[in-house]
């Protein structure tokens, strides 16, 4: 379901249907429907839209197919696919399992890569601290690696950073573009002068949010004078033990999108380390279009183009280093200029949407 834009993964979804809509193309939407409802917004955007139920718990797991796959195969979908010859754009590998099905083999397909799935997975499994859930996603991995393998031949790939196409290109010889992604924001808004505070914000909910922050509060930020927030949703017990056992340190659980806007317009620095290297990170793209200094680790910007507009740093004293200075470092309408100027370079919506339609056609 690409909307509402409460996920980093809706942003690409929704924002090409306004620029494909522009292009001339007539959108035919078929998507997901759990827990959020049918949402008349979309509907500005494309010619018709249907919606279909999840298979999620045990409908949906299977020995051989991976969890994500397998829970939205779904035969009306399939059945109203078969109905007309328009190409196809598939979001994510979630969405392909009628890349197996002989129906299909004639049909024009293209594959919008999230990340590399069978690698974030894997990264998952070691960041859990649920041994239950540690082992599923060590299976969901192991599974989505052959999976992944198994369709490759089969669509053209599209991939949101060069570093995944060139993993799809040497791991499984792929057809692959690299397409950034779509965005809401079309032009910087940072505003000039100092902040007070850190922040490091995200889903807490997720394991991998959950270890980066926990991995800022003890090796980072325990020694530091300067002030961090971490604002996200649902962090757990164990997060709220830590911030308060860090000088300095706030937490703000669950804050509206106004209040996390605001967080992330004011801070002084935003600290985005990340220990997944697949994808691209929707948050340090919120950080780079609203805020002001931008620190991440090699992982969170490895194969993005965005190198140029933050300070990277890849071990914990190199980090607290670099806070100290950026804390003292006024953000100005310079900085804002070139910034605004390398990623207006990468996210440019009308061009992309032009390379989009082409692939399309």
């Amino acid at each position: 379901m690409p909307y509402p834009l409460n996920y980093g993964g809706s942003f690409d979804l929704f924002c090409k249907l306004p620029v494909l809509q522009q292009q001339g193309v007539h959108i035919h939407l078929h998507c997901f429907e759990y827990g959020r409802g049918r949402q008349p917004e979309l509907n500005k955007y494309c010619a018709e839209v249907h919606y279909y139920s999840r298979h999620t718990g045990l409908k949906g797991l299977s020995a051989s197919i991976p969890y994500i796959v397998k829970s939205r195969y779904n035969k009306e979908l399939l059945k109203r696919l078969l109905k007309d010859d328009h190409p196809m754009l598939l979001e994510g590998v979630h969405c392909t399992s009628l890349l197996n099905d002989a129906r299909f083999a004639g049909r024009k397909v293209l594959v919008r890569l999230h990340n590399i799935e069978h690698e974030y997975y894997n990264q998952l499994a070691k960041t859990e601290r649920s041994l239950v859930k540690k082992m599923y996603y060590s299976h969901e991995s192991r599974l989505l690696k052959k999976y992944e393998a198994s369709i490759a031949s089969k669509a053209h790939f599209i991939a949101v950073t060069e570093k995944d196409a060139d993993t799809y290109r040497q791991q499984f010889k792929a057809d692959v573009t690299y397409l950034p992604v779509f965005l809401p924001w079309n032009k910087v808004a940072s505003l000039p002068g100092t902040g007070n505070y850190c922040l490091y914000h995200g889903n807490l909910s997720v394991a991998e949010n959950e270890e980066s922050a926990a991995w800022l509060l003890q090796q980072v930020f325990g020694q530091l004078q300067a002030p961090l927030v971490i604002a996200g949703r649902d962090p757990s017990r164990r997060l709220e033990q830590l911030v308060r056992r860090t000088p300095h340190a706030r937490l703000v659980a669950n804050p509206g999108a106004q209040e996390m806007q605001e967080l992330v317009r004011h801070a002084q620095v935003h600290i985005l380390p990340a220990f997944n290297a697949t994808g691209i990170k929707l948050k340090l793209l919120n950080a780079l279009f609203q805020g002001r200094h931008c620190l991440v680790n090699g992982a969170a910007v490895d194969g993005t183009g965005l190198e140029a507009c933050c300070g990277v740093a890849d071990s914990a004293p190199e980090l607290a280093r670099q806070i100290g200075l950026l804390m003292q470092q006024e953000f100005t309408a310079d900085m804002i200029a070139r910034r605004a100027a390398i990623l207006h370079s990468i996210y440019n919506k009308e061009e992309n949407g032009r390379r989009l339609t082409g692939m399309i056609w």
